[in-house]
């Protein structure tokens, strides 16, 4: 049954920007030029998903974002979710979304976390025991506890973010949208993170809108992939679909322990990374058996780690326009 509490049909942002001109004319005769943030765009999304909207620098998502945020009112086209147009930004609709921006904090630096979600008690108007069950079992999750009244800017960037997830969750949204949320975190606070995530998803039932440069956020957190370039949708499918057409590739990283030239590497696979006394190639799954024997045989391998295609190749390749 199809169940969409987000859609877009047709959704066009344009930005007007100045166009360089000399000192004198762009004072009396500034002249200016549209430029397309989306172009287009259309797509649905079922309560419950998990989606990754993927793309390069400049492709449209966080525009996507902002606009189904209610914090950009679009150029053309219609937007819906959950029966409100964003922009209106009704106390109604707020209510029953919630929003982190990895790049920008939600919580008022001079207040402790206690008291940033004091404040979020007060404007969605949580009962005290909602309040309280839910402080406890969210901050439970992510091992946060401690720091509940520490000053916000006191805070390293992991627990401030693990944190703003806390806020974002306490009125108990239908929709999280989420904005590079683990931007400059490290390994272990984004390894929570994600299975937070996940978590939540499946026993709130909340639906996640995720945009990361990070693919390991989108393969461990999304089921589905929206891939975006030049504001345009190039790829709107499952996980297991876009990485279907690479399971006939494999990559071996190469361990050495003797410096070998480039030229005796390609002979067993195509080069993809190259550090000193490790290499990277990509090779046939058919031929991974035979390729690993030649090469244990005729190259001086300290060690041999056997991946599959990295899903940021995959997204590059389709940037590029290889082959998929």
């Amino acid at each position: 049954m199809n169940d969409s509490i987000i859609s877009l049909n047709k959704l066009q942002r344009d930005y007007s920007i100045k166009i360089k001109q000399s000192f004198w004319k762009d004072v009396l005769f500034p002249r200016y030029k549209n430029v397309s943030a989306i172009k287009n765009i259309s797509f649905s999304i079922d309560r419950g998903e998990s989606v990754a909207l993927l793309g390069p620098n400049g492709a449209g998502k966080t525009t996507i974002m902002k606009i189904l945020s209610g914090l950009l009112f679009p150029t053309s086209g219609k937007v819906e979710v959950l029966n409100f147009f964003p922009f209106d930004r009704k106390n109604e609709y707020l209510k029953r979304i919630g929003l982190v921006m990895g790049n920008r904090s939600g919580l008022a630096w001079d207040l402790t976390p206690n008291q940033n979600f004091e404040l979020a008690k007060k404007i969605y108007g949580i009962s005290d025991h909602n309040f309280l069950e839910r402080v406890a079992r969210l901050t439970a999750m992510l091992s946060v506890e401690k720091f509940l009244d520490k000053q916000v800017r006191k805070l390293s960037l992991g627990e401030r973010m693990k944190l703003e997830l806390v806020a974002s969750l306490l009125h108990n949204p239908e929709i999280l949208y989420l904005d590079e949320p683990t931007i400059g975190l490290d390994i272990i606070s984004k390894q929570r993170i994600r299975s937070f995530l996940r978590d939540i998803q499946r026993d709130l039932k909340i639906t996640l809108l995720l945009t990361s440069h990070d693919m390991d956020d989108v393969e461990k957190v999304s089921d589905r992939v929206i891939v975006i370039n030049h504001g345009q949708i190039v790829f709107d499918d499952s996980m297991p679909k876009l990485l279907r057409n690479y399971q006939d590739k494999k990559y071996l990283t190469l361990v050495l322990t003797e410096t070998v030239a480039p030229q005796v590497i390609e002979k067993y696979g195509k080069i993809v990374d190259h550090k000193p006394l490790t290499y990277t190639i990509e090779i046939s799954k058919a031929k991974q058996s035979k390729t690993i024997a030649d090469i244990m045989e005729n190259l001086p391998i300290d060690d041999i780690d056997i991946i599959h295609v990295p899903l940021e190749e995959i997204i590059a390749d389709m940037f590029t326009g290889k082959p998929s």
